[in-house]
């Protein structure tokens, strides 16, 4: 593995949050300053093809790196947050169902968070008595 390699899993997988290559850019930086955004992708795409990282892709939005510990993803679809939440392992029902086995899944459950419905709400409150 090499010194960027090393330092990006390390970043990918002690930062809180699903970084995107340019954040994980910005963090490397501060190691390496002379590192360059194209090195950032080249050793993203290593990690993510050695199966060491993952990616998270979610439709109009930039992609994220994230951990490959077995977990799955609450996505708001109002400010885009992405969060991290372990549901039933669906392996076995999944198997079931193919009849056969599968490389993997990857459960994205799309919502509105309770900050944005929080504002969404107040909104609708300050809007009712504005009329």
């Amino acid at each position: 593995m090499t010194k960027y390699e090393k330092q990006i899993y390390e970043i990918v997988n002690k930062l809180a949050g699903h970084l995107t290559a340019d954040q994980i850019f910005t963090e490397l930086k501060k190691i390496y300053p002379s590192v360059s955004l194209a090195t950032i992708y080249n050793n993203l795409n290593k990690l993510c093809e050695a199966g060491l990282i993952r990616k998270v892709l979610i439709e109009g939005s930039p992609d994220r790196y994230d951990r490959i510990a077995k977990h799955d993803h609450l996505v708001c679809t109002k400010c885009g947050r992405l969060t991290d939440i372990c549901f039933e392992d669906l392996t076995a029902s999944l198997k079931e169902q193919l009849g056969s086995s599968f490389f993997a899944y990857d459960l994205k459950v799309f919502y509105i968070c309770p900050e944005c419905r929080d504002l969404s709400a107040a909104g609708n409150a300050m809007q009712h008595v504005y009329r």
